[in-house]
């Protein structure tokens, strides 16, 4: 059995692949370039991939190929149907970052709401130790307790911050984007309610036909002007172009984003030219990257390859 993992840069250097020796050869590259692919899997019987493409021509060229691993939750970059066609079992892994992006949606609030970098620079910058008095009080902030803090996208990430969110006081309602009705502890309300009341947005929803785009500026003007935006759904799902102009209009307080349309960020992207910069956060897509959830996605993949091995069905797609 040979086994090839073609991008495995994408789950860091400090995790432990040596899991994956039990089921056979195995050959991890860190990157694969689209020129790549083919050559890489001509032969293997199983290939795991977190960005790579496998196309049509990728499957077609891959003989012994059985299985696809997405080491990710999210399969648009595998042709679905096609491997279905072909035989070609496909397998994800779901659940395993949910706390490590919840924590990163609190990191990102605090950092933005409470003015950290400024704060942090005024002590080192020196004018803290010429101050008169003990405290500094340059960039007012606001509790989280008794505001109302609305969710797009409740699903396990999205329950688990409002969770969270209740924890400190909040008042959660959420707005649903998929459209089916569940009972829920929270109040559902529409999305042009949820942009007006909320003083803490946080998106946890996918990218499909229904939510990109669902954010441009005329849903940023009902925002209020105190109110901080956080998206760690997808890119996408707010239009960069509308969130940069409104940033300078001063329009909302401030928003963060740790996904973005394209990834990495393009050098002419219009938010990194902003004028207001202090508003905005962005992280490059770590949300899901703690140590133990890298380290269980891994732990996943090897599960799903053994269950395969095995003839069950675990986390299988297709």
């Amino acid at each position: 059995m040979k086994i090839v993992f073609l991008d495995a840069k994408t789950v860091g250097n400090d995790v432990d692949l040596s899991i994956f020796n039990q089921f056979g050869d195995f050959i991890s590259y860190e990157t694969t370039p689209p020129d790549k692919t083919i050559e890489r899997v001509k032969d293997a019987d199983i290939v795991i991939t977190n960005k790579v493409v496998i196309d049509k021509n990728v499957i077609d060229n891959a003989k012994n190929l059985k299985l696809i691993c997405e080491a990710a939750t999210g399969y648009n970059n595998i042709n679905i149907n096609y491997a279905k066609e072909k035989g070609v079992q496909v397998r994800n892994v779901a659940g395993y970052s949910t706390e490590s992006v919840v924590q990163h949606t609190f990191a990102m609030l605090f950092y933005l709401l409470e003015h950290l970098k400024y704060y942090d620079e005024y002590v080192k910058s020196g004018e803290y130790a010429k101050s008169d008095i003990f405290t500094h009080i340059g960039k007012p902030f606001w509790e989280i307790n008794d505001k109302i803090w609305g969710i797009i996208g409740l699903g396990t990430i999205g329950r688990r911050v409002a969770q969270v969110a209740e924890s400190f006081g909040a008042k959660v309602i959420y707005s649903s984007t998929s459209g089916i009705d569940r009972q829920e502890k929270y109040k559902k309300v529409s999305l042009d309610e949820l942009l007006k009341t909320s003083d803490i947005i946080s998106i946890h929803a996918p990218l499909n036909e229904k939510t990109r785009g669902l954010i441009k500026y005329d849903q940023l003007r009902l925002m209020k002007k105190s109110a901080i935006l956080l998206n760690l759904g997808r890119g996408g799902i707010v239009d960069e172009d509308d969130l940069a102009r409104a940033l300078d209009e001063n329009l909302i307080a401030g928003a963060g984003l740790d996904v973005l349309e394209k990834e990495p960020i393009n050098e002419d992207s219009p938010l990194l030219k902003i004028k207001n910069k202090e508003r905005l956060f962005i992280t490059p897509h770590i949300a899901w990257t703690s140590i133990e959830a890298r380290q269980k996605l891994i732990n996943e993949i090897a599960e799903n390859i053994k269950a395969f091995l095995e003839g069950r069905d675990r986390n299988r797609i297709v």
